[in-house]
């Protein structure tokens, strides 16, 4: 019988151009819960959401995803390919409309089938605030307006981790509210979430990783 969902880090070390940026780390995330990554800028938040995702080696130590019980069909994939990962760049293409990007997202992420393609789009768009933006180049949007569109992608494809690097950035309040309720819904469906802010999100069901760094 398949167990929850579950994140397992064990002694991590990550250095970037040579300077070690944090070593020892061990923590663990199971599903129904965010981990909120908080520390000093410089102390490696970003570059630890980097390693788990797979955009770099870790020095040392391991980094485990078992899907558990929240999808076996994610049992022999990757870490990284079970993830969402949210950078502070959004990733969006200009030229394209918020309809185009979150059907290409979708598309690209191996999402729903062609044909519940349009269902999700629009389901992530209501969700997001976008329904009356769907025909705009998102080279037209405002910052905020492309955050929210860089978020809504988590929503085409399912994926049972999402690593997010201070997801609030350049939203309003009402705007951090829905991306604090788009997380609080994923993990109580059963995933989890690991988030990099300098602000309390204001999250139903969560816990706190203080990365100090290593003193030079």
């Amino acid at each position: 019988m398949p167990g929850p969902l579950k994140l397992d880090v064990r002694d991590l070390a990550v250095s970037r151009g040579g300077r070690m940026l944090f070593q020892q780390l061990s923590f663990s995330v199971a599903g129904g819960e965010a981990l909120l990554v908080t520390g000093p800028n410089g102390a490696g938040k970003t570059s630890l959401l980097r390693a788990l995702a797979g955009f770099i080696a870790p020095d040392t130590g391991s980094i485990v995803l078992d899907a558990g019980a929240y999808g076996a069909e994610d049992a022999e994939r990757t870490v990284a390919e079970q993830c969402h990962f949210v950078g502070h760049l959004n990733a969006i293409k200009p030229s394209l409309t918020v309809s185009e990007n979150l059907t290409f997202a979708s598309a690209y992420l191996g999402g729903p089938t062609p044909s519940s393609v349009a269902n999700r789009v629009g389901e992530a768009a209501r969700r997001m605030g976008l329904q009356r933006l769907m025909d705009i180049p998102a080279g037209y949007l405002s910052a905020g307006q492309k955050r929210r569109l860089c978020l809504a992608r988590v929503i085409v494809a399912h994926r049972p981790l999402w690593l997010l690097d201070e997801p609030t950035a350049s939203l309003d309040t009402a705007s951090a509210a829905l991306v604090a309720g788009l997380i609080d819904q994923h993990v109580a469906s059963g995933g989890l979430a690991v988030v990099v802010t300098h602000l309390p999100l204001g999250l139903a069901r969560s816990r706190e990783l203080a990365i100090s760094g290593v003193a030079t």
